[in-house]
């Protein structure tokens, strides 16, 4: 049993499986014990503050939860990356997966339910599994400033077990943020409406919302590209939007943000969006400007956004005029009564290039444009707590879900008749976040 504010050591894996921890490495062999404390890091002396105790104490705390497959890819990326000040916790139904979780804690859940061997890609199995499991979920919850949750959704434990992980972090006090993806349209009708019921209940349990179209992808990347690369860089996505939030905190700049930035803008947001924009020679920062709000992976326009972050990037001959460039094209797309905090950062690595990185919010009071209307899925509530999910299993497979008896047109309002119809992409404006999303 680790002590409070004791870390891995190097190397190590606390991994809990109901009452359970093996360290990463090791034998196989499991030692009983007690859920797992998580390594405190402001408990541990800092270098940069030694013979100051109560300085570390003022960092934000920040955990990355990566729930089933894809969030547990994201996370093995992002610390093979080398993110730094963020601890890695990954959460699985299966037990396979988890033990090539490079994650600093792996939870189990579910052990009862589904013997460590996986939803089978039933959302409602990931759902009861994260009840089964709250105790252990909720005990790494504690003491933290910002949870981070990421997923694929429209399998099983993704799905099914972020809602509750959400509503978890939340009651323990953390500004909560989900970075999670749509299926690609290939995987089938069945997983994306999964994917829709699990958005909708994640929308219900989180401060921000920030999802990502995988489909979106494939027309970004070489038509050459295979299935598996595909998936690797739908997981990739997932790790450059935390990484990008993160390091606005993290890093410290000539003009600060700081985490009470992040939580003025993402706190009680509700669906939210995340880019990052790169320009290079003239006009740099006003094209890096208009790249991150034109990005073909966003969902959601970022004009009317009710609250904007962002940060501008690049090397020390950045300059003053420029910044106030960029500032007025991200000024002009959002809301007239928008509060905006924006930061600037010195790195010599970027040369002459300029890195945009932009959050943006307010979306649900104006109508954001989501191309599937979502809100209405698993808002019901019932006397018996049943699974959100069981209740769309029920239904026949064509029939509409709870509170969508109409079809939907553009923006996700009703149609007259016909098949749904959603907004054109427009994939001209894509210029270079090509190189971003193979940038890994």
């Amino acid at each position: 049993m680790q002590s409070r504010g004791q870390s891995p050591g190097r190397g190590q894996q606390v991994r809990v499986h109901g009452a359970q921890h093996v360290p990463a490495g090791g034998t196989g062999q499991r030692t009983p014990g007690s859920p797992a404390r998580t390594a405190d890091r402001r408990d541990q002396p800092s270098p940069r503050f030694s013979g100051n105790d109560h300085l570390p104490n003022t960092f934000a705390r920040i955990k990355v939860v990566g729930v089933g497959g894809a969030g547990g890819n994201a996370i093995n990326r992002m610390v093979r990356a080398g993110v730094e000040g963020i601890e890695f916790v990954g959460v699985n139904t299966d037990a396979q997966a988890l033990m090539t979780s490079e994650a600093s804690i792996a939870i189990r859940i579910g052990d009862k339910l589904t013997k460590g061997l996986g939803a089978g890609g039933r959302p409602e199995i990931g759902e009861r599994a994260a009840e089964e499991s709250a105790d252990s979920l909720a005990e790494v919850m504690r003491d933290c400033d910002m949870i981070f949750i990421t997923a694929g959704m429209g399998g099983g434990t993704g799905t099914g077990a972020s809602p509750t992980i959400a509503r978890l972090a939340r009651q323990a006090g953390a500004l909560t943020v989900a970075v999670v993806t749509k299926p690609f349209d290939f995987e089938g009708g069945r997983r994306r409406r999964s994917a829709e019921e699990g958005i909708a209940a994640l929308r219900e349990t989180v401060d921000a919302l920030i999802t990502i179209p995988n489909e979106r992808l494939l027309h970004m990347v070489d038509p050459k590209t295979t299935v598996t690369e595909a998936f690797q860089i739908a997981d990739d996505v997932l790790r450059q939007g935390i990484a990008g939030i993160s390091g606005l905190i993290i890093k410290p700049g000539v003009i600060n943000l700081d985490f009470a930035d992040v939580k003025t803008i993402m706190q009680d947001a509700g669906s939210a969006l995340m880019a990052i924009g790169y320009g290079e020679g003239t006009d740099r920062c006003v094209n890096a400007a208009r790249e991150a709000i034109e990005s073909p992976l966003l969902e959601m326009n970022i004009q009317g956004a009710k609250g904007v972050l962002y940060n501008i990037t690049g090397a020390s001959n950045l300059t003053l005029y420029e910044t106030s460039e960029a500032a007025e094209v991200i000024r002009a797309a959002a809301d007239d009564d928008a509060e905006i905090i924006y930061g600037t950062s010195i790195d010599e690595a970027m040369g002459d290039a300029v890195m945009i990185t932009l959050i943006a919010t307010g979306f649900d009071e104006i109508g954001a444009l989501d191309v599937y209307s979502m809100r209405s899925f698993g808002r019901e509530r019932e006397p018996e707590r049943e699974s959100r999910f069981e209740r769309t299993a029920a239904r026949p497979s064509g029939a509409p879900p709870s509170g969508q008896g109409g079809q939907t047109g553009q923006g996700g309002r009703p149609s007259a008749g016909g098949p749904p119809v959603y907004p054109d992409d427009d994939w001209e404006s894509e210029s270079s976040i090509i190189r971003f999303l193979r940038e890994r």
